[in-house]
């Protein structure tokens, strides 16, 4: 059994879902896309991830945002508004009868290719939009259990080379990471900036808690999190002492906790990184603390909207 942050409860009504494809809804086995679609051909696309918690999509705006910065980044003309993006989200949880924990994955290419061809010039179509809602929900076991990370040797880029900011659908340097730390015994990758200090891990931002204070990377290398910005603000909010800083593996091993956190896990605990116990290695009281502020906190959201 897979087991990381996106370990998710299995349920059996994920198999009849129906996915949006430009507006159309096919059935989970139906859903196809061109082979001559960007996103198939070179990996040029941006996605979003977003949670349904009782009726509400959660900290919609701030996803939104984020997709639409992606789209400007990479030059990505989109031919709707926020407002119609997500009436287009709320259509699809309509057609599957879905009101809460669900897990909706957004993914927008740049459309289809005359030839295949990186040029963006040969697209002969509008982007592609295709909603994903699936029921999904983390699984209590994996972060009562906390996961273990490897340092991988693939390095996050710097922002000349492919911005870690952007969520592309170029995630092969992430995908090589993973697979390092797989075949090292681990759960997960941790993944060091250009200059060797931490970053970030393969599809997670990192934290350490070192004497009451909560660490991260600064944001000049790292996956641009929501849930991350959150805990920050949670931090804040609540005066525990929290600092974005370039911070070693020297300081990472001799952590008292660590954790991750995305917008699927949430907060979830790392006992182990490179077979070394990390603190007492397991669900420390600063991470339990964070995560139960981090779950109010959605939860005055959704009862605000």
């Amino acid at each position: 059994m897979v087991h990381g942050t996106h370990n998710a409860i299995e349920d059996s009504r994920n198999n009849d879902i129906l996915i949006s494809i430009n507006d159309q809804l096919f059935p989970r086995k139906d859903a196809k896309i061109s082979v001559f679609d960007s996103g198939y051909l070179v990996g040029d696309g941006i996605w979003e991830a977003l949670r349904l918690h009782h009726g509400v999509l959660v900290f919609l705006d701030d996803h939104f945002n984020r997709l639409w910065t992606a789209a400007a980044s990479v030059g990505m003309h989109l031919p709707f508004s926020k407002k119609d993006l997500q009436a287009k989200v709320m259509q699809t949880l309509k057609a599957n009868n879905m009101t809460d924990g669900v897990h909706v994955r957004i993914m927008v290419t740049r459309g289809i290719k005359k030839t295949p061809s990186q040029d963006p010039r040969l697209t002969i179509s509008g982007p592609n939009v295709v909603i994903i809602p699936e029921y999904k929900t983390a699984s209590q076991d994996s972060k009562e259990k906390g996961i273990t990370l490897f340092t991988s040797t693939i390095r996050r880029g710097s922002p000349d080379y492919l911005d870690p900011r952007l969520n592309c659908h170029s995630k092969l340097h992430e995908v090589q990471a993973l697979i390092q730390a797989i075949q090292a015994g681990a759960d997960e990758a941790l993944m060091l900036d250009v200059n060797g200090f931490v970053s970030t891990c393969n599809a997670t931002n990192f934290f350490i808690v070192h004497k009451g204070e909560v660490w991260t990377s600064t944001s000049k290398y790292c996956m641009n999190g929501i849930t991350r910005a959150k805990v920050i603000e949670i931090c804040n909010t609540n005066h525990i002492p929290c600092f974005e800083k370039d911070f070693s593996l020297f300081d990472v091993y001799g952590a008292d906790e660590a954790f991750v956190t995305g917008t699927f896990g949430g907060l979830t605990p790392v006992t182990k990184i490179d077979g070394r116990q990390i603190g007492e290695g397991n669900y420390g009281s600063v991470t339990k603390k964070l995560n139960a502020l981090y779950e109010a906190l959605i939860e005055n959201t959704v009862h605000n909207e």
